[in-house]
């Protein structure tokens, strides 16, 4: 205990891990602010009537995403997801464009030319995004008939796709400032941020369930039980890794020996992050979003029907999109022919492999079967809160997107906190348990 009391008072000991935490916490405050200012000319009222309806479509995933901006329609609606689907655009654009691959091996400047080009395709995406959202507004009605849209026309679409854009442009800003003045990664603190503000409100549902007798206690200590224990494993997995040993051999460099240690390559369990869930999410949502707007449209029906959260065919469609999306992008981010070579052309190898295409075959043996492994983890996180809502009938406001985001950011935020610590000679918050990968 009072090595965790020590530990939390070094934060406010060094000045400048101090300001940058303060700074971090003012633009957090500012994003939260925003999304409570609406978009003008939008009926809010109607607006939440008819939001309630669209829940479980593709709505909701931009809406858990926004922190709850997309259904009050604020002026921070779309969220930061333009600039995470330009990232990710770009991302392939690197593999099958020779001139973005070659700014990606050129360091920093080549990165700096790229993030202009990723923030450049940000704002196309806001725009195209938001034209689209008005458009759908304008033609959306209440219960009653009642119009989301107070004045419809091309000046509440042209304002509408301003307001929208640079709320983006201006989220985007704040993350770029958390990265720059402040501690962690401002974009995934922005979405971590949007997440954890609806922890009150899921908490107060449980607790009014407990109190009318809906929800049994029993049931609520299993789900907390089970949380914790989910918790468990994506900061278990998350930090592992399989590590390659690797040697290096000796060389004579001038008039020094050089080389001759040995290393590792570490692959991580799960290379593709939390990419796969929100691509397998999207394209889930996709057939019921079209079947909110086309209603008599039996063939979207039916789709929507077969994908309806909770279904058998949702869970194995759902499972098989994560799979994929797993391995496709693993294959885009991590080249085991580019490391065989750059691993040769250092001196390094693998023992008892020979160099060059049987390293790079060997590495790629390896990273399937991690992969493997990561996407089986992976399904599972996201598919219980599936199997716990629909099947157990228990409230659970984490989904398997959300959670291991939250998590994940907290580990990074932590790990870089401690990183501050450790280099002004703090233990950081664990002095025993730091966070290392594991073998």
């Amino acid at each position: 205990m009072n090595n965790s009391l020590s530990a939390f008072s070094g934060l406010t000991k060094i000045p400048e891990l101090k300001k940058r935490l303060l700074f971090t916490l003012i633009m957090l405050a500012i994003y939260r602010i925003g999304v409570h200012v609406p978009t003008p000319g939008i009926d809010g009222q109607v607006l939440t009537e008819i939001m309630n309806n669209y829940k479980g479509t593709l709505f909701g995933v931009f809406n858990m995403f926004s922190g709850g901006a997309f259904e009050r329609m604020s002026i921070f609606a779309l969220g930061i997801m333009p600039y995470i689907s330009s990232s990710i655009i770009f991302q392939l654009l690197t593999v099958v464009i020779p001139y973005l691959e070659r700014l990606s091996k050129e360091g920093e400047a080549g990165r700096k030319k790229i993030t202009q080009y990723t923030r450049y395709g940000t704002i196309v995406l806001s725009i195209i995004q938001g034209y689209g959202i008005a458009s759908g507004l304008e033609v959306m009605k209440g219960p009653a008939g009642q119009l989301v849209v107070i004045d419809p026309g091309m000046a509440f679409r042209i304002l509408t796709v301003l307001t929208l854009a640079s709320g983006t442009a201006f989220i985007m800003w704040l993350g770029e400032q958390i990265n720059e003045r402040g501690i962690g990664n401002g974009i995934s603190l922005i979405i971590c941020a949007g997440i954890v503000a609806g922890f009150p409100a899921s908490a107060m549902n449980a607790i009014e369930l407990l109190r009318t007798g809906e929800l049994a206690p029993l049931v609520m200590l299993l789900v907390i039980a089970l949380m914790v224990i989910v918790v468990a494993c994506i900061i278990f997995i998350e930090r592992g890794q399989r590590r390659i040993p690797v040697q290096y051999a000796k060389r004579i460099i001038g008039r020094k020996m050089m080389g001759g240690q040995s290393t590792h390559l570490p692959l991580k369990i799960n290379t593709s992050g939390v990419i796969p869930a929100i691509f397998a999410s999207s394209l889930l949502m996709f057939p019921a979003t079209l079947g909110t707007f086309l209603p008599d449209n039996s063939i979207f029906q039916a789709i929507q029907g077969f994908l309806s959260p909770g279904s058998l065919g949702y869970s194995i469609v759902f499972l098989g999109l994560i799979v994929f999306f797993c391995f496709f992008y693993t294959a885009i981010v991590f080249n085991p022919v580019e490391v065989a070579d750059n691993m040769k052309k250092s001196g390094g190898y693998i023992p008892g492999i020979r160099p060059g295409r049987n390293t790079s075959d060997y590495i790629d043996k390896v990273l399937a079967r991690v992969t493997a492994g990561g996407a089986a983890y992976l399904g599972a996180i996201c598919i219980l809160p599936t199997i716990l809502i629909y099947k157990a009938k228990v409230p659970f406001y984490f989904g398997g997107t959300a959670l291991l985001i939250a998590v994940g950011v907290a580990l990074d935020f932590v790990a870089q906190i401690q990183a501050h610590l450790l280099t002004r000679n703090y233990d950081g918050f664990m002095k025993k348990a730091k966070l290392r990968g594991r073998k």
